[in-house]
């Protein structure tokens, strides 16, 4: 039986919201084994001169603590 752990974070990127959220994987993949799935929260955009300048993304990630 396998015990996962959720981690909630923060992701952004001036490409996309799939990018900010690769960012959040490439980010938690620093010090988290075993990622299993990123669930997104929530999605917001930075807004300037009537441009979206950055896409910002809020991820629950999950990875596997014990099997």
């Amino acid at each position: 039986m396998a015990i996962l752990k959720v981690i909630e974070v923060l992701g952004s990127s001036d490409k996309s919201w799939e990018d900010a959220t690769q960012q959040i994987i490439n980010g938690a993949a620093k010090t988290v084994k075993n990622i299993r799935s990123v669930y997104i929260k929530d999605m917001s955009t930075k807004v300037e001169n009537n441009q979206i300048v950055e896409y910002r993304v809020v991820g629950k990630v999950s990875f596997e603590v014990v099997h």
